[in-house]
């Protein structure tokens, strides 16, 4: 099993990324996928949720707005659309599968937002 994010950066204010989660493993359509992120010095925080079909999406109130998950079950890939990023969204990202008890991790993809 093996989640891999790629996406990250340095960006200024007011830019986007996207974020990236590659699946391999186990059967990806199957599970909801999870963004969290780890800010410096601070716990873990649940981003953004999508249901195994796409068909529903939940956010931290903090990203309404300005972030989308979304995902493509044909490609094993999750993705993370942030955009209007605030210093305060700087933190390692991390992509999470779920599906009942079993859950998996990717390592992470830091993203930094500063002028």
């Amino acid at each position: 099993v093996q989640l891999v994010e790629s996406g990250g950066g340095l960006v200024q204010p007011g830019g986007s990324l996207r974020l990236s989660c590659g699946a391999s493993g186990f059967t990806f359509s199957s599970y909801a996928m999870s963004w969290y992120r780890q800010a410096p010095g601070k716990g873990l925080e649940l981003v953004a949720t999508i249901t195994d079909d796409g068909g529903s999406a939940n956010y931290v109130d903090s990203v309404k707005g300005r972030f989308t998950i979304s995902r493509d079950n044909a490609k094993n890939t999750v993705y993370l659309q942030m955009n209007s990023l605030k210093p305060e969204d700087t933190a390692v990202y991390y992509c999470r599968a779920v599906r009942s008890t079993w859950r998996y991790w990717g390592q992470g993809t830091q993203v930094t937002v500063s002028s």
